[in-house]
């Protein structure tokens, strides 16, 4: 077990779905980020995704694009997640994720990279340009450092892919919840439900798979949970009420702290 399966493990015991954050590093300055993470730990997030900035964002919307060049145009380097997951694992005892794509891995190097990571405190990664079918060498270094391998299902993925690309994935499954890049959208598409229902039925109980792309208010996570999903991952909601009160950080903080609260309350299936 490692311990993002102990989260899912013991969130199931109480009935509760895991809430997801993504942030990205850097924004609105690498000194911020760390903090404004602890405010979502304490609103109740359960797992923080750590969005490493990257020069071409070819998965997210204009949210993270401008979050991404708010952080590179402040001086971030890829690097400097590891400091900050460091920074927050001596606060918290929560799993952290690093979200990037190849190429900053590729520049560090596979094996250097992992090893910085797993130092750091990051239990698992998401490289959404990694296909599986190119990820042998990866997949072997992050199990020889316990780390988890999380890979992502598209709406477009059929059920044999999917279940291979399960069968490669650790942690959790990343199910992007429809077509497009990341951002929040005012309502869910029935597709969605649809699609989770489909993951639900396709997936071994021994997998946990979450939801993301759209996802931004309480009555969002409360259908997506109640249709089958394990877990909800929110980023743009959060990434937003970040660049609106880029220059007051404690309202930010207060901010976040209060979105994640409600969003918490609606994963409990009660």
């Amino acid at each position: 077990m490692t311990e993002i399966s102990d989260v899912f493990k013991d969130l199931r015991k109480s009935n509760e779905a895991a809430l997801i954050a993504y942030v990205t590093v850097g924004d609105p300055h690498v000194n911020k980020t760390a903090g404004l993470v602890g405010a979502l730990i304490e609103g109740g997030v359960d797992i923080v995704e750590l969005g490493i900035p990257f020069s071409d964002p070819i998965a997210d919307g204009p949210t993270i694009q401008n979050a991404v060049s708010r952080s590179l145009a402040g001086g971030c380097k890829p690097m400097d997640v590891f400091g900050i997951a460091r920074t927050i694992r001596e606060r918290y005892e929560i799993p952290l994720v690093a979200m990037t794509y190849f190429n900053p891995v590729f520049r560090v190097g596979l094996s250097r990279f992992l090893e910085l990571g797993k130092r750091a405190g990051i239990s698992a990664l998401i490289i959404p340009d990694l296909p599986i079918e190119e990820s042998k060498s990866y997949r072997e270094e992050c199990v020889a450092k316990e780390m988890d391998t999380i890979f992502l299902a598209a709406p477009s993925t059929d059920e044999v892919r999917l279940k291979r690309i399960a069968a490669e994935t650790s942690g959790y499954l990343y199910l992007v919840s429809l077509y497009g890049v990341t951002g929040s959208r005012n309502r869910l598409a029935e597709d969605t439900l649809n699609l989770i229902k489909r993951c639900d039925d396709a997936l071994s109980d021994n997998l946990p798979f979450a939801v993301g792309f759209g996802i931004s208010t309480a009555n969002h996570v409360k259908r997506i949970v109640q249709v089958g999903a394990d877990g909800v991952i929110v980023g743009s909601a959060f990434v937003n009420i970040i660049a609106e009160n880029a220059h007051n950080t404690r309202r930010a903080a207060q901010k976040l702290q209060q979105l994640t609260k409600r969003l918490k309350r609606a994963t409990r299936l009660d």
